[in-house]
């Protein structure tokens, strides 16, 4: 690993393949398993960052696509580098773009050298190579940068899925060799849709190149969370026991405690945020649609015990926010969600240093009962 950045692998649960770890970044360190609330635009939507440190959060990630588009990386670096710009002063993980170009970009073309598409904001011709999604992400000063990789909708050709998966290695080993700063992390991105075996043929040839940790992607674009679930527990043995593995863009509480029982050390989705500007709670109990008539009388705090910034409120009174258009509403529920997320991550640490993942897992889910998957909000590519 570069200079500054370490893995230390601490404990695997027994009965599953969770493991407790710490990821040591310039910025500070990370205990692992852990949650990276998403910052796409140099903030995490309607969080200062004392409510965001509040959380319990030690690492946020901001994304190469929507900071080089605007204010673009010169200002930001000009400024001091991402961390002083959004007053961060923890680690940051910048995502490369490639999930962007894929889902935001309008008229992509995707050849060897680069993708070639039209902003989504005005219109404008942008290329972007790999040589150029690190040279932002370096201009950012983020600890972590991702390659830039070749996304493609799920189900998909096979020949279609294997050709963006070849070239997600070429384009991986270009990124590796276009680094220039010692103090950044760049961290590879296994592609190869729903083929186990493309999957793990990739791997292999990420791992040769040897980066300091690596990530599954390309996921959580149209499959089964079955599916989903069915990669990453192929993949995740495949990859270095002694490098930070990480899930991109996947994070309903029940896809978290599946991708840690399965190996995964790191996770990032908009759904805490997104789905508390729109009335809906995380709690032990299962979601809470605050915007219920239910709830207009009701004097408990969304989940009791809670320290978070809306549980000082009675759920009467948040929904008195949200009914009235307050920002203040959005702003609370997003506050809860964020905090609960890293609540349940604090709560999956413990268990595996105890050896009792399994059982916390079936705990919480049984609490959750039918209702985590019905938020009524779909996760996305930005926040």
């Amino acid at each position: 690993m570069p200079a500054g950045f370490s893995f230390v692998l601490e404990r695997v649960d027994s009965g599953s393949r969770a493991r407790r770890g710490r990821f040591l970044t310039p910025h500070g360190g990370v205990e692992t398993p852990a949650f990276m609330p998403v910052g796409t635009q140099g903030t995490v939507k309607g969080q200062t960052i004392d409510l965001l440190r509040g959380t319990g959060a030690e690492m946020v990630l901001g994304n190469t696509y929507h900071l080089s588009l605007r204010p673009g990386e010169q200002v930001v670096e000009r400024l001091g580098g991402l961390h002083r710009f959004m007053g961060w002063e923890g680690p940051i993980l910048t995502d490369s773009g490639g999930f962007q170009v894929f889902s935001l970009a309008a008229m992509v073309e995707i050849d060897e050298r680069q993708a070639t598409f039209r902003s989504h904001l005005d219109g404008e011709r942008i290329e972007l190579t790999p040589e150029r999604a690190i040279a932002i992400q370096e201009a950012l000063g983020s600890d972590v940068a991702m390659v830039l990789d070749h996304v493609v909708a799920l189900p998909n050709a096979p020949e279609r899925i294997r050709e963006a998966t070849e070239r997600s290695v070429r384009w991986a080993e270009r990124c590796l060799q276009a680094g220039r700063r010692a103090d950044q992390a760049q961290f590879a991105i296994v592609q190869g849709g729903l083929d186990v075996a493309l999957r793990l043929e990739c791997a292999e040839q990420l791992v040769e190149l040897g980066f300091p940790g690596y990530a599954i992607g390309g996921l959580s674009v149209g499959e089964s969370p079955e599916e989903m679930m069915r990669i990453v527990e192929g993949v995740a043995p495949a990859l270095p026991a002694g490098k930070p593995r990480y899930l991109m863009g996947v994070g309903r509480p029940s896809d978290l405690l599946e991708g840690i029982r399965r190996g995964i050390d790191l996770f990032d989705c908009v759904l805490p945020t997104r789905n508390g500007r729109n009335g809906f709670a995380y709690t032990d109990q299962g979601i809470v649609r605050i915007k219920n008539r239910a709830y207009a009388m009701d004097d408990r705090p969304l989940e009791a015990g809670c320290g978070c910034a809306a549980c000082r409120h009675s759920r009467g009174y948040l929904r008195h926010l949200f009914m009235a258009h307050e920002m203040l509403g959005p702003i609370l529920l997003s506050h809860h969600n964020l905090t609960y997320y890293q609540r349940l991550m604090a709560g999956a640490r413990r268990a595996i240093e105890e050896d009792r993942f399994v059982d916390f897992a079936r705990e919480q889910s049984a609490g959750w009962g039918a209702t985590e998957g019905a938020e009524g909000a779909e996760g996305g590519p930005a926040d």
